[in-house]
């Protein structure tokens, strides 16, 4: 149960449970520091959680609501999107445990530039996809469907198919495309030699579990740079959010608009292929990946599955890259 933010517009989560006898506490009121269960009045603090009142208590009961826990979730606002972690297992309802810190901050989309600097542009996109979580990351990684399904006279078309080599290399819990200069096929790309020597513009994609795709482009002293992120919603649907912030084009008018029209016209297009596929998926059909051009997507599931037997096991993960690799495809 997320929260905008308080008195002082600090975001927080909570279970979204009293404690008590599990009454929503959304249904509560919020005085812009605690919130109060609608059924008896039990009142927690809504940053950890930890219950300031039990209203039908008498004077002579000594019961220690100070060891009352609600449930919280560490929370976090970056970049416009408020971060929730959520533990494995998640915590009790009710019990005398305290909140559990976040290993990690928030991701943070690059920015390149002093802190404080505010010479760039943000815009921001959300969509949802009628397909499971890994399909919808398999697709965000997916290098080969671009030119049948991103076709715009802007961008590219089928014709414009040739042979292409990126070099991946191994990261903590992911995997790069190495920094390359930018497909030559790209109209828009092709605009970014305004700002630097085509052989000096370069663009680098990470991956990193569980749902993160970074990407940047650099020309000289100019740079967009991109996180995406895919939640899972129900067991066959998701959500994609994407964030850009960039120093380039500041001078043209409506560019976040601009930015944000190329944007859903690309997530529309996959959110329509996805509806497609999904038609296809109801009939459990025996599917297949091939390199080199599915490479990512297999080191996905094999991340994820090192992943998990880390976690059974307290080692630390295998990683199933064991150096830089070479891949080629056509698109």
């Amino acid at each position: 149960m997320p929260y905008p933010g308080d008195r002082a517009g600090r975001p927080f989560a909570l279970r979204d449970a009293c404690p008590h006898r599990g009454m929503p506490l959304h249904c509560g009121k919020f005085d812009g520091e605690n919130i109060e269960c609608s059924y008896h009045g039990w009142t927690f603090d809504a940053h950890n959680g930890q219950c300031q009142l039990i209203p039908s208590l008498t004077a002579d009961q000594n019961l220690k609501v100070n060891r009352i826990y609600a449930g919280s979730y560490p929370c976090e606002e970056q970049d416009g999107f408020v971060w929730v972690y959520i533990p494995d297992p998640g915590p009790q309802g009710a019990g005398f445990s305290e909140p559990e810190e976040a290993p990690d901050p928030a991701p943070l989309i690059e920015k390149f530039g002093v802190p404080g600097n505010d010479k760039y542009k943000l815009a921001y996109l959300t969509a949802d996809m009628p397909v499971s979580i890994d399909h919808g990351i398999i697709g965000l990684m997916d290098p080969a469907h671009g030119p049948f399904v991103h076709q715009a006279w802007w961008w590219r078309s089928r014709h414009s198919i040739h042979e292409k080599h990126k070099n991946f290399e191994p990261i903590p819990g992911g995997f790069r495309m190495s920094a390359h200069t930018p497909s030559s096929n790209s109209a828009p790309y092709k605009l970014l030699r305004l700002y630097a020597a085509a052989d000096s513009i370069t663009t680098t994609i990470d991956f990193v579990l569980p749902n993160l795709r970074r990407e940047t482009i650099r020309a000289g002293k100019y740079w967009f740079s991109s996180l995406t992120t895919v939640t899972p919603i129900t067991s066959n649907q998701c959500r994609i959010d994407v964030v850009a912030a960039w120093n380039i084009f500041r001078w043209l008018p409506f560019g976040p608009e601009l930015l944000k029209f190329v944007f859903a016209k690309f997530v529309e297009q996959d959110r329509r292929t996805m509806e497609l596929q999904a038609e296809g998926l109801k009939h459990n059909p025996h599917l297949m990946l091939i390199d080199d051009a599915d490479r990512p997507a297999k080191w996905y599931f094999q991340l994820k599955a090192a992943h998990l037997e880390a976690k059974r096991t307290g080692e630390e993960l295998k990683h199933p890259m064991t150096g830089p690799v070479t891949l080629k495809w056509r698109s």
